[in-house]
């Protein structure tokens, strides 16, 4: 027989310069009764040292989940993606790519760089925090993490 899920605490990297988003998705994850840690950078070098554990970030634990954003300064989502996804050490942490973008060729350059999964954010505000909540329910209780 399977194992039942369960409810497990979920580290998510969130990685939004836009604060209104980033507003936006850490009240959406906060109204869920799910309750998991959420670490916020604002661009993609701050990404990388965060996930690479570089100053300032050397005790903070590696997430389980990153939610990144492509439209960043200093180093746009794509790159930050190719780079954790090209990164022994980092390639098994999970990425999931929450942009405004509909753009065909984000999703393909995306996908090709082993992205987990692609959701474009809804400009309806009570659909976005659907898709948070469910996104949150699938990590912290339906997905099975890799053995590290």
């Amino acid at each position: 027989m399977a194992d039942e899920p369960s409810l497990r605490l979920i580290r998510f990297l969130l990685v939004e310069d836009d604060e209104d988003h980033a507003n936006l998705v850490l009240m959406a994850l906060q109204k869920n009764r799910v309750v998991n840690e959420v670490s916020h950078v604002r661009d993609g070098e701050e990404c990388m040292a965060f996930l690479r554990r570089e100053e300032p970030f050397e005790s903070v634990q590696r997430p389980d989940v990153v939610l990144l954003d492509l439209k960043l300064p200093r180093m746009d989502g794509h790159e930050v993606l190719e780079a954790i996804k090209f990164d022994p050490s980092l390639r098994r942490i999970p990425v999931v790519v929450l942009t405004t973008s509909e753009a065909e060729i984000d999703r393909a350059r995306a996908y090709d760089a082993n992205v987990n999964s692609f959701l474009v954010k809804p400009l309806d505000f009570d659909q976005f925090r659907q898709m948070i909540e469910n996104l949150e329910l699938y990590w912290a209780v339906w997905n099975r993490p890799p053995i590290c």
